[in-house]
Protein backbone atom coordinates (compact mmCIF):
# COMPACT_ATOMS: atom_id res chain seq x y z
CA UNK A 1 0.00 0.00 0.00
CA UNK A 2 1.37 3.40 -1.02
CA UNK A 3 2.21 6.00 1.62
CA UNK A 4 0.17 9.19 1.20
CA UNK A 5 2.03 12.38 2.10
CA UNK A 6 0.76 15.95 2.39
CA UNK A 7 3.47 18.63 2.10
CA UNK A 8 2.40 21.97 3.57
CA UNK A 9 5.10 24.50 2.63
CA UNK A 10 4.88 27.97 1.08
CA UNK A 11 8.52 28.11 -0.10
CA UNK A 12 8.52 26.74 -3.65
CA UNK A 13 12.07 25.36 -3.67
CA UNK A 14 11.71 23.44 -0.40
CA UNK A 15 8.32 22.11 -1.41
CA UNK A 16 9.64 21.01 -4.83
CA UNK A 17 12.63 19.26 -3.22
CA UNK A 18 10.40 17.33 -0.84
CA UNK A 19 7.99 16.38 -3.61
CA UNK A 20 10.82 15.00 -5.76
CA UNK A 21 12.31 13.04 -2.87
CA UNK A 22 9.04 11.45 -1.79
CA UNK A 23 8.07 10.61 -5.37
CA UNK A 24 11.45 8.92 -5.74
CA UNK A 25 10.52 6.89 -2.63
CA UNK A 26 7.27 5.96 -4.46
CA UNK A 27 5.07 7.87 -2.04
CA UNK A 28 1.83 9.50 -3.25
CA UNK A 29 2.31 13.25 -2.74
CA UNK A 30 -0.18 16.11 -2.34
CA UNK A 31 0.85 19.77 -1.93
CA UNK A 32 -0.56 22.75 -0.03
CA UNK A 33 0.86 26.26 0.32
CA UNK A 34 -1.09 27.47 3.37
CA UNK A 35 -3.04 26.26 6.38
CA UNK A 36 -6.50 26.66 4.87
CA UNK A 37 -5.75 24.58 1.79
CA UNK A 38 -3.95 21.99 3.94
CA UNK A 39 -7.05 21.48 6.09
CA UNK A 40 -9.21 21.24 2.97
CA UNK A 41 -6.92 18.49 1.58
CA UNK A 42 -7.08 16.66 4.92
CA UNK A 43 -10.89 16.79 4.93
CA UNK A 44 -10.98 15.38 1.39
CA UNK A 45 -8.45 12.53 1.67
CA UNK A 46 -6.69 10.33 4.21
CA UNK A 47 -2.95 10.88 4.69
CA UNK A 48 -0.30 8.86 6.45
CA UNK A 49 2.16 11.74 6.88
CA UNK A 50 1.98 15.54 6.97
CA UNK A 51 5.18 17.56 6.48
CA UNK A 52 4.09 20.85 8.04
CA UNK A 53 5.93 24.16 7.87
CA UNK A 54 5.74 26.21 11.07
CA UNK A 55 5.30 29.61 9.42
CA UNK A 56 2.55 29.72 6.81
CA UNK A 57 0.96 32.78 5.15
CA UNK A 58 -2.36 32.48 7.00
CA UNK A 59 -1.60 30.63 10.26
CA UNK A 60 1.13 28.80 12.16
CA UNK A 61 1.88 25.12 11.85
CA UNK A 62 0.77 24.69 15.46
CA UNK A 63 -2.62 26.19 14.57
CA UNK A 64 -2.96 23.74 11.68
CA UNK A 65 -1.92 20.82 13.90
CA UNK A 66 -4.37 21.85 16.62
CA UNK A 67 -7.23 22.08 14.10
CA UNK A 68 -6.23 18.73 12.55
CA UNK A 69 -6.60 16.97 15.86
CA UNK A 70 -9.87 18.75 16.60
CA UNK A 71 -11.27 17.44 13.31
CA UNK A 72 -10.10 13.92 14.10
CA UNK A 73 -7.25 13.59 11.56
CA UNK A 74 -4.67 11.15 12.92
CA UNK A 75 -1.90 11.44 10.29
CA UNK A 76 1.61 11.58 11.72
CA UNK A 77 2.99 15.14 11.63
CA UNK A 78 6.56 16.37 11.31
CA UNK A 79 6.95 20.13 11.79
CA UNK A 80 9.60 22.04 9.84
CA UNK A 81 10.89 25.47 10.83
CA UNK A 82 13.72 27.88 10.28
CA UNK A 83 13.02 29.46 13.70
CA UNK A 84 13.55 26.70 16.19
CA UNK A 85 12.78 27.24 19.87
CA UNK A 86 12.10 24.96 22.81
CA UNK A 87 8.62 26.30 23.61
CA UNK A 88 7.32 25.59 20.10
CA UNK A 89 8.90 22.14 20.13
CA UNK A 90 7.25 21.27 23.46
CA UNK A 91 3.87 22.56 22.28
CA UNK A 92 4.15 20.59 19.03
CA UNK A 93 4.81 17.35 20.90
CA UNK A 94 1.89 18.03 23.28
CA UNK A 95 -0.38 18.42 20.25
CA UNK A 96 0.78 15.07 18.89
CA UNK A 97 3.55 15.95 16.45
CA UNK A 98 6.03 13.11 15.97
CA UNK A 99 9.07 15.36 15.60
CA UNK A 100 10.25 18.92 15.05
CA UNK A 101 13.13 19.54 12.63
CA UNK A 102 15.03 22.70 11.80
CA UNK A 103 15.74 24.17 8.37
CA UNK A 104 17.99 23.80 6.53
CA UNK A 105 17.91 20.02 7.05
CA UNK A 106 19.92 17.18 5.62
CA UNK A 107 17.68 15.14 3.33
CA UNK A 108 19.09 11.84 4.65
CA UNK A 109 18.22 12.89 8.20
CA UNK A 110 14.70 13.89 7.17
CA UNK A 111 14.13 10.58 5.35
CA UNK A 112 15.29 8.61 8.39
CA UNK A 113 12.91 10.63 10.59
CA UNK A 114 10.04 10.07 8.17
CA UNK A 115 10.60 6.31 8.06
CA UNK A 116 10.75 6.11 11.84
CA UNK A 117 7.56 8.16 12.11
CA UNK A 118 5.70 5.98 9.62
CA UNK A 119 6.79 2.78 11.37
CA UNK A 120 5.65 4.17 14.74
CA UNK A 121 2.32 5.22 13.23
CA UNK A 122 1.87 1.81 11.63
CA UNK A 123 2.33 0.11 15.01
CA UNK A 124 -0.07 2.53 16.70
CA UNK A 125 -2.74 1.93 14.06
CA UNK A 126 -2.29 -1.85 14.30
CA UNK A 127 -2.71 -1.59 18.07
CA UNK A 128 -5.81 0.58 17.64
CA UNK A 129 -7.28 -1.87 15.11
CA UNK A 130 -6.52 -4.79 17.44
CA UNK A 131 -8.28 -3.06 20.31
CA UNK A 132 -11.26 -2.33 18.04
CA UNK A 133 -11.45 -6.02 17.05
CA UNK A 134 -11.26 -7.08 20.69
CA UNK A 135 -14.04 -4.67 21.64
CA UNK A 136 -16.11 -6.16 18.82
CA UNK A 137 -15.32 -9.76 19.85
CA UNK A 138 -16.25 -9.05 23.46
CA UNK A 139 -19.30 -6.89 22.79
CA UNK A 140 -22.44 -7.86 24.70
CA UNK A 141 -24.14 -8.59 21.38
CA UNK A 142 -21.60 -11.36 20.77
CA UNK A 143 -22.66 -13.27 23.89
CA UNK A 144 -25.31 -15.73 22.72
CA UNK A 145 -27.91 -16.01 25.46
CA UNK A 146 -31.70 -15.87 25.65
CA UNK A 147 -32.39 -18.10 28.61
CA UNK A 148 -33.20 -16.19 31.78
CA UNK A 149 -30.46 -17.93 33.76
CA UNK A 150 -27.85 -16.34 31.47
CA UNK A 151 -29.52 -13.01 30.63
CA UNK A 152 -29.75 -12.23 34.35
CA UNK A 153 -25.99 -12.84 34.59
CA UNK A 154 -25.41 -10.44 31.71
CA UNK A 155 -27.48 -7.76 33.46
CA UNK A 156 -25.09 -7.96 36.42
CA UNK A 157 -22.08 -7.97 34.09
CA UNK A 158 -23.29 -4.75 32.44
CA UNK A 159 -23.52 -3.03 35.80
CA UNK A 160 -20.08 -4.27 36.81
CA UNK A 161 -18.52 -3.11 33.53
CA UNK A 162 -19.97 0.38 33.96
CA UNK A 163 -19.01 0.61 37.64
CA UNK A 164 -15.81 1.09 39.59
CA UNK A 165 -15.71 -2.29 41.35
CA UNK A 166 -12.12 -3.53 41.34
CA UNK A 167 -12.75 -7.14 42.46
CA UNK A 168 -15.02 -9.60 40.65
CA UNK A 169 -15.33 -13.34 41.35
CA UNK A 170 -16.60 -15.61 38.54
CA UNK A 171 -17.77 -19.07 39.50
CA UNK A 172 -19.09 -21.96 37.47
CA UNK A 173 -18.28 -25.32 35.97
CA UNK A 174 -15.45 -25.81 33.49
CA UNK A 175 -16.41 -24.59 30.03
CA UNK A 176 -19.21 -22.20 31.05
CA UNK A 177 -17.44 -19.15 29.60
CA UNK A 178 -15.75 -17.48 32.55
CA UNK A 179 -12.89 -16.23 30.36
CA UNK A 180 -15.41 -14.75 27.90
CA UNK A 181 -17.27 -12.90 30.66
CA UNK A 182 -13.98 -11.55 32.05
CA UNK A 183 -13.18 -10.11 28.61
CA UNK A 184 -16.68 -8.66 28.26
CA UNK A 185 -16.32 -6.85 31.59
CA UNK A 186 -12.97 -5.35 30.60
CA UNK A 187 -13.70 -4.34 27.00
CA UNK A 188 -17.03 -2.73 27.91
CA UNK A 189 -15.55 -0.64 30.71
CA UNK A 190 -13.59 2.58 30.94
CA UNK A 191 -10.50 0.39 31.34
CA UNK A 192 -10.80 -0.96 27.77
CA UNK A 193 -7.93 1.19 26.34
CA UNK A 194 -5.57 -0.26 28.96
CA UNK A 195 -4.19 -3.85 29.05
CA UNK A 196 -6.21 -6.98 29.74
CA UNK A 197 -3.92 -9.62 31.25
CA UNK A 198 -5.17 -13.20 31.34
CA UNK A 199 -3.32 -15.90 33.26
CA UNK A 200 -4.29 -19.41 34.36
CA UNK A 201 -2.81 -20.03 37.79
CA UNK A 202 -2.34 -23.77 37.20
CA UNK A 203 -0.64 -23.30 33.82
CA UNK A 204 2.59 -21.94 35.33
CA UNK A 205 4.92 -23.64 37.78
CA UNK A 206 4.45 -22.50 41.38
CA UNK A 207 7.95 -21.00 41.62
CA UNK A 208 7.38 -18.92 38.45
CA UNK A 209 3.82 -17.73 39.11
CA UNK A 210 4.86 -15.20 41.75
CA UNK A 211 7.33 -13.65 39.32
CA UNK A 212 4.72 -13.60 36.54
CA UNK A 213 2.23 -11.79 38.74
CA UNK A 214 4.45 -9.44 40.71
CA UNK A 215 7.70 -9.29 38.72
CA UNK A 216 11.21 -9.63 40.08
CA UNK A 217 14.40 -7.67 40.56
CA UNK A 218 17.68 -8.56 38.94
CA UNK A 219 19.44 -11.25 40.97
CA UNK A 220 16.30 -12.20 42.92
CA UNK A 221 16.94 -15.84 42.00
CA UNK A 222 19.34 -17.86 39.86
CA UNK A 223 17.92 -17.04 36.41
CA UNK A 224 16.86 -13.46 37.21
CA UNK A 225 19.43 -11.73 35.01
CA UNK A 226 17.34 -8.60 34.45
CA UNK A 227 14.52 -6.78 36.18
CA UNK A 228 11.07 -7.91 35.10
CA UNK A 229 7.70 -6.25 35.56
CA UNK A 230 4.82 -8.53 36.53
CA UNK A 231 1.29 -8.63 35.13
CA UNK A 232 -0.13 -6.39 37.86
CA UNK A 233 2.39 -3.70 37.04
CA UNK A 234 2.01 -4.05 33.27
CA UNK A 235 -1.78 -3.90 33.56
CA UNK A 236 -1.85 -0.63 35.49
CA UNK A 237 -5.14 1.08 34.65
CA UNK A 238 -6.51 -2.13 33.12
CA UNK A 239 -7.61 -5.60 34.21
CA UNK A 240 -5.93 -8.79 35.42
CA UNK A 241 -7.90 -12.03 35.04
CA UNK A 242 -6.72 -14.87 37.29
CA UNK A 243 -8.32 -18.12 36.19
CA UNK A 244 -8.36 -21.20 38.45
CA UNK A 245 -7.46 -19.03 41.45
CA UNK A 246 -8.91 -21.73 43.71
CA UNK A 247 -5.82 -23.83 43.00
CA UNK A 248 -3.32 -21.14 43.99
CA UNK A 249 -0.81 -22.27 46.62
CA UNK A 250 -1.21 -20.83 50.17
CA UNK A 251 1.95 -18.70 50.04
CA UNK A 252 0.73 -16.83 46.95
CA UNK A 253 -2.77 -16.57 48.41
CA UNK A 254 -1.23 -14.51 51.22
CA UNK A 255 0.55 -12.18 48.82
CA UNK A 256 -2.55 -11.81 46.65
CA UNK A 257 -4.66 -10.96 49.70
CA UNK A 258 -2.22 -8.25 50.74
CA UNK A 259 -2.27 -6.78 47.24
CA UNK A 260 -6.08 -6.74 47.10
CA UNK A 261 -6.21 -5.01 50.47
CA UNK A 262 -3.58 -2.32 49.83
CA UNK A 263 -3.17 -2.26 46.01
CA UNK A 264 0.56 -2.41 46.70
CA UNK A 265 3.17 -5.12 46.22
CA UNK A 266 6.88 -5.71 46.01
CA UNK A 267 8.65 -7.43 43.16
CA UNK A 268 10.34 -10.69 44.10
CA UNK A 269 13.65 -9.67 45.67
CA UNK A 270 12.60 -6.02 45.87
CA UNK A 271 12.22 -3.57 48.74
CA UNK A 272 10.16 -0.86 47.04
CA UNK A 273 6.36 -0.78 47.36
CA UNK A 274 4.70 -0.43 43.95
CA UNK A 275 1.17 0.96 43.75
CA UNK A 276 -1.10 0.17 40.78
CA UNK A 277 -4.74 0.63 39.83
CA UNK A 278 -6.09 -2.61 38.34
CA UNK A 279 -9.39 -4.43 38.30
CA UNK A 280 -8.87 -8.03 39.44
CA UNK A 281 -11.24 -10.64 38.05
CA UNK A 282 -10.79 -14.12 39.47
CA UNK A 283 -12.44 -17.39 38.50
CA UNK A 284 -12.69 -20.94 39.77
CA UNK A 285 -14.61 -24.14 39.07
CA UNK A 286 -13.83 -25.55 42.53
CA UNK A 287 -16.18 -25.79 45.48
CA UNK A 288 -14.30 -22.96 47.14
CA UNK A 289 -16.22 -23.18 50.42
CA UNK A 290 -15.16 -26.82 50.72
CA UNK A 291 -11.58 -25.78 49.95
CA UNK A 292 -11.80 -23.35 52.88
CA UNK A 293 -13.04 -26.15 55.15
CA UNK A 294 -10.22 -28.39 53.94
CA UNK A 295 -7.70 -25.68 54.76
CA UNK A 296 -6.40 -25.40 51.18
CA UNK A 297 -7.86 -21.92 50.61
CA UNK A 298 -7.77 -18.90 52.91
CA UNK A 299 -11.15 -17.82 54.21
CA UNK A 300 -10.12 -14.16 54.42
CA UNK A 301 -9.02 -14.27 50.76
CA UNK A 302 -12.39 -15.75 49.78
CA UNK A 303 -14.14 -12.89 51.58
CA UNK A 304 -11.96 -10.39 49.71
CA UNK A 305 -12.52 -12.02 46.30
CA UNK A 306 -16.24 -12.42 46.83
CA UNK A 307 -17.07 -8.69 46.70
CA UNK A 308 -19.06 -9.17 43.47
CA UNK A 309 -19.73 -12.88 42.90
CA UNK A 310 -21.12 -13.93 39.50
CA UNK A 311 -22.28 -17.54 39.06
CA UNK A 312 -22.35 -18.79 35.46
CA UNK A 313 -25.05 -21.42 34.83
CA UNK A 314 -24.14 -24.79 33.27
CA UNK A 315 -25.22 -25.28 29.66
CA UNK A 316 -27.72 -28.03 30.60
CA UNK A 317 -29.74 -25.40 32.52
CA UNK A 318 -29.91 -22.95 29.59
CA UNK A 319 -32.67 -24.62 27.56
CA UNK A 320 -32.92 -23.35 23.96
CA UNK A 321 -29.51 -21.64 24.26
CA UNK A 322 -28.01 -25.03 23.37
CA UNK A 323 -29.42 -24.88 19.84
CA UNK A 324 -28.69 -21.16 19.50
CA UNK A 325 -25.04 -21.80 20.37
CA UNK A 326 -24.86 -24.87 18.13
CA UNK A 327 -26.21 -22.88 15.16
CA UNK A 328 -23.59 -20.20 15.85
CA UNK A 329 -20.72 -22.69 15.99
CA UNK A 330 -21.92 -24.55 12.90
CA UNK A 331 -22.05 -21.34 10.85
CA UNK A 332 -18.66 -20.26 12.15
CA UNK A 333 -16.90 -23.55 11.40
CA UNK A 334 -18.62 -23.88 8.02
CA UNK A 335 -16.99 -20.57 7.11
CA UNK A 336 -13.62 -21.50 8.63
CA UNK A 337 -13.50 -24.89 6.92
CA UNK A 338 -15.14 -23.66 3.69
CA UNK A 339 -17.78 -26.37 3.96
CA UNK A 340 -21.30 -26.00 2.44
CA UNK A 341 -22.96 -26.83 5.77
CA UNK A 342 -26.10 -24.75 6.30
CA UNK A 343 -27.51 -26.20 9.51
CA UNK A 344 -28.74 -29.39 11.16
CA UNK A 345 -31.75 -31.66 11.03
CA UNK A 346 -34.50 -31.84 13.66
CA UNK A 347 -33.22 -35.20 15.01
CA UNK A 348 -29.76 -33.64 15.38
CA UNK A 349 -31.21 -30.71 17.34
CA UNK A 350 -33.14 -33.12 19.57
CA UNK A 351 -29.96 -35.08 20.26
CA UNK A 352 -28.05 -31.96 21.27
CA UNK A 353 -30.91 -30.71 23.45
CA UNK A 354 -31.12 -34.00 25.37
CA UNK A 355 -27.39 -34.27 26.11
CA UNK A 356 -26.27 -33.22 29.61
CA UNK A 357 -23.14 -31.36 28.39
CA UNK A 358 -20.75 -32.01 31.30
CA UNK A 359 -18.13 -29.99 29.40
CA UNK A 360 -20.62 -27.14 28.86
CA UNK A 361 -20.15 -24.61 26.02
CA UNK A 362 -16.59 -25.75 25.39
CA UNK A 363 -17.77 -29.31 24.82
CA UNK A 364 -20.54 -28.12 22.48
CA UNK A 365 -18.06 -26.07 20.50
CA UNK A 366 -15.71 -29.04 20.06
CA UNK A 367 -18.56 -31.36 19.07
CA UNK A 368 -19.78 -28.87 16.43
CA UNK A 369 -16.26 -28.33 15.11
CA UNK A 370 -15.73 -32.05 14.54
CA UNK A 371 -19.20 -32.50 13.01
CA UNK A 372 -18.71 -29.71 10.48
CA UNK A 373 -15.18 -30.79 9.63
CA UNK A 374 -16.21 -34.38 8.83
CA UNK A 375 -19.64 -33.65 7.32
CA UNK A 376 -20.07 -34.65 3.67
CA UNK A 377 -23.42 -32.97 3.02
CA UNK A 378 -25.19 -29.68 3.59
CA UNK A 379 -27.08 -30.63 6.76
CA UNK A 380 -25.70 -32.18 9.92
CA UNK A 381 -27.66 -35.20 11.10
CA UNK A 382 -27.79 -36.79 14.56
CA UNK A 383 -25.06 -39.29 13.64
CA UNK A 384 -22.65 -36.44 12.87
CA UNK A 385 -22.59 -35.36 16.52
CA UNK A 386 -20.52 -37.61 18.78
CA UNK A 387 -21.97 -37.05 22.26
CA UNK A 388 -22.85 -39.32 25.17
CA UNK A 389 -22.99 -42.98 24.16
CA UNK A 390 -21.84 -42.25 20.61
CA UNK A 391 -18.63 -40.64 21.87
CA UNK A 392 -18.07 -43.52 24.31
CA UNK A 393 -18.63 -46.06 21.53
CA UNK A 394 -16.21 -44.18 19.30
CA UNK A 395 -13.56 -44.26 22.04
CA UNK A 396 -14.25 -47.96 22.63
CA UNK A 397 -13.60 -48.75 18.95
CA UNK A 398 -10.25 -47.03 19.19
CA UNK A 399 -9.34 -48.79 22.47
CA UNK A 400 -10.38 -52.24 21.17
CA UNK A 401 -8.23 -52.15 18.05
CA UNK A 402 -6.60 -55.58 17.59
CA UNK A 403 -3.23 -56.03 15.94
CA UNK A 404 -3.53 -58.50 13.03
CA UNK A 405 -1.42 -61.68 13.18
CA UNK A 406 0.58 -60.69 10.12
CA UNK A 407 1.51 -57.38 11.78
CA UNK A 408 1.34 -53.84 10.43
CA UNK A 409 3.60 -51.55 8.48
CA UNK A 410 3.47 -48.52 10.80
CA UNK A 411 4.92 -46.17 8.19
CA UNK A 412 2.28 -47.24 5.68
CA UNK A 413 -0.50 -46.91 8.27
CA UNK A 414 0.69 -43.43 9.25
CA UNK A 415 0.91 -42.46 5.56
CA UNK A 416 -2.70 -43.57 5.00
CA UNK A 417 -3.94 -41.76 8.11
CA UNK A 418 -2.19 -38.53 7.11
CA UNK A 419 -3.65 -38.80 3.63
CA UNK A 420 -7.17 -39.42 4.92
CA UNK A 421 -6.94 -36.53 7.39
CA UNK A 422 -5.88 -34.14 4.63
CA UNK A 423 -8.74 -35.33 2.44
CA UNK A 424 -11.32 -34.92 5.21
CA UNK A 425 -9.96 -31.47 6.07
CA UNK A 426 -10.09 -30.31 2.46
CA UNK A 427 -6.34 -29.80 2.35
CA UNK A 428 -6.22 -27.56 5.43
CA UNK A 429 -3.20 -28.71 7.43
CA UNK A 430 -4.29 -27.09 10.71
CA UNK A 431 -7.65 -28.84 10.64
CA UNK A 432 -6.12 -32.14 9.53
CA UNK A 433 -3.70 -31.94 12.47
CA UNK A 434 -6.67 -31.55 14.84
CA UNK A 435 -8.26 -34.72 13.47
CA UNK A 436 -5.15 -36.68 14.45
CA UNK A 437 -4.61 -34.76 17.71
CA UNK A 438 -1.19 -33.56 16.54
CA UNK A 439 0.44 -30.15 16.79
CA UNK A 440 0.77 -28.29 13.50
CA UNK A 441 4.57 -28.55 13.70
CA UNK A 442 4.47 -32.35 14.20
CA UNK A 443 1.84 -32.78 11.50
CA UNK A 444 3.85 -30.78 8.94
CA UNK A 445 7.01 -32.71 9.81
CA UNK A 446 5.21 -36.00 9.18
CA UNK A 447 3.62 -34.71 5.99
CA UNK A 448 7.07 -33.90 4.65
CA UNK A 449 8.40 -37.25 5.88
CA UNK A 450 5.75 -39.11 3.88
CA UNK A 451 6.09 -36.87 0.82
CA UNK A 452 2.60 -35.42 1.27
CA UNK A 453 3.52 -31.79 1.94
Amino acid sequence: MSVHVLIVEDENLIRWSLVQKFKHMEYAVTEAVDGKSALERLDQSAFDLVMLDFRLPDMTGLDVLREMRRRGHDAVVILMTAFSNIENAVEAVKLGAFDYISKPFQMDFLVATVRKALETTKLKRELRDLRARLRHNFAFERVIARHESMTSVLDVVRQVARGDATTVFLRGETGTGKDLIAGVIHYNSDRAPRPFMNITCTAIAEQLLESELFGHERGAFTDARTQKKGLFELADGGTVFLDEVGDMVPRLQTKLLRFLEDREFRRVGGNTEINVDVRVITATNRDIEQAVKDGSFRQDLLFRLNVIPIELPPLRDRGADIILLADHFIARFATDFRKPVTGMTAPAADKLSQHSWPGNVRELRNVCERAVLLCRGNLLDADDFLVGRDAAAHDAVIESFDLPEEGLDLDELEHDLMEQAMKLAGGNQSHAAKLLNLSRYTFRYRLARHGLA
